[in-house]
């Protein structure tokens, strides 16, 4: 993925887009005109975001960000898109902790305007540490800046995630429990199981998703802690960055009432799912940067809580990660780019790396 063309994520036409867009504002804010419309080059491999500015002399927002789900003709990410839940966590995130996420402004839940749900949001502008080609790569900005600037970056965005999980009432995520029994824990994995199901259909399985599975069981944690918001998609490519100082956290549909390890694994782990790529292209990457151990030593001096159980929880983000992996790959099976192997398996980028977590030999 990271030296192939980007995979195809939707079947819309941006232009269209905002005409449908400008229509539908023109009810709320009539006379108002919809400009400079563009899909940023970041946009994600799951729902869509578009950015545009409005005109009109009655509302402060000018710089806007629609965030749109999922084109259902482009071979989902997810099964489903929940654009009323995102908007409710958004908001509460804004009312009960300091960190910088978006004003949600409008949510339409009705499909009919634009074809899907979708909420509008204010932009925040800066910088985003790239996906394709990753940050890791040599050329981008952050490969580019001084160790004390990474630093930086790193010490503020590990801090994002001590202060959601310290600030935000933990009652208010229990909303977020999936349906069924169990602990938070409990409940969070039955859904990864549920997804992965969904992501084979009637397709091959992947053995080494399910020997990680089966892993899982052996490692689980005798105590697993107290349930947080989790953010979810937590790593720093879901964050803008003016310089280096995060000023909006974004990508909040991945968001989850678990324990504060399943997103500190998550950030571990997608760091490392970049730094191995990079390793393997016979680059270097960035070694020093974003490290296991530099990551749960500063949690915990930020939060009071000690990080446990963490072979654990990073090897449920790089399971996660898999299906994830695996639901593309088969996304572009779809479209044509490229052919489904016989070994589904190789179909996972990082299929090494997981396995050699099951044998208990990557870290």
């Amino acid at each position: 993925m990271a030296t192939a063309p980007r995979p195809r994520t939707s079947t819309r036409e941006p232009e269209e887009l905002g005409r449908l867009l400008a229509a539908w504002l023109d009810v709320r804010l009539p006379g108002a005109r919809v400009t400079n419309v563009s899909v940023p080059g970041s946009n994600g491999m799951s729902s869509e975001t578009l950015l545009f500015d409005i005109e009109h002399p009655d509302t402060p927002l000018r710089a806007c960000a629609l965030r749109l789900a999922a084109d259902p003709a482009a071979y989902t990410v997810f099964p489903t898109y929940d654009m009323p839940r995102q908007h409710r966590v958004m908001s509460l995130v804004a009312e009960h902790t300091d960190l910088p996420v978006p004003r949600v402004q409008w949510l339409e839940a009705d499909p009919g305007p634009l074809g899907a749900p979708f909420f509008v949001m204010a932009r925040a502008e800066g910088r985003v540490p790239p996906d394709v080609m990753p940050y890791t790569y040599e050329g981008n900005w952050l490969h580019a800046a001084t160790d004390a600037q990474r630093a930086t970056l790193q010490e503020e965005s590990i801090s994002l995630l001590a202060r959601l999980h310290d600030q935000f009432p933990a009652k208010e995520a229990e909303f977020l429990l999936p349906d069924g029994e169990g602990t938070p824990l409990r409940r969070h994995v039955d859904a990864q199981r549920a997804y992965y199901a969904w992501v084979v259909g009637g397709l091959a399985p992947s053995p080494l998703i399910e020997r990680a599975f089966a892993r899982l069981e052996e490692l689980w944690p005798e105590d697993e802690g107290p349930a947080v918001l989790n953010w979810g998609d937590a790593r720093i490519g879901n964050v803008i960055y003016d310089g280096f100082t995060p000023v909006a956290v974004l990508d909040w549909e991945m968001a989850a009432y678990a324990p504060r390890e399943v997103d500190l694994g998550w950030t571990v782990y997608l760091h490392r799912f970049f730094q191995d790529l990079t390793v393997g292209f016979g680059q270097p990457g960035l070694p020093d940067f974003l490290r296991r151990e530099d990551l749960e030593r500063r949690y915990a001096e930020l939060t009071g809580h000690t990080p446990r159980d963490m072979e654990f929880h990073t090897l449920y983000a790089a399971l996660r990660h898999g299906i994830v992996m695996l639901r593309i790959a088969y996304r572009q099976a779809h479209f044509g780019e490229v052919e489904v192997p016989a070994d589904p398996d190789s179909l996972i980028l990082h299929h090494a790396a997981l396995a050699a977590m099951v044998q208990g030999t990557y870290w």
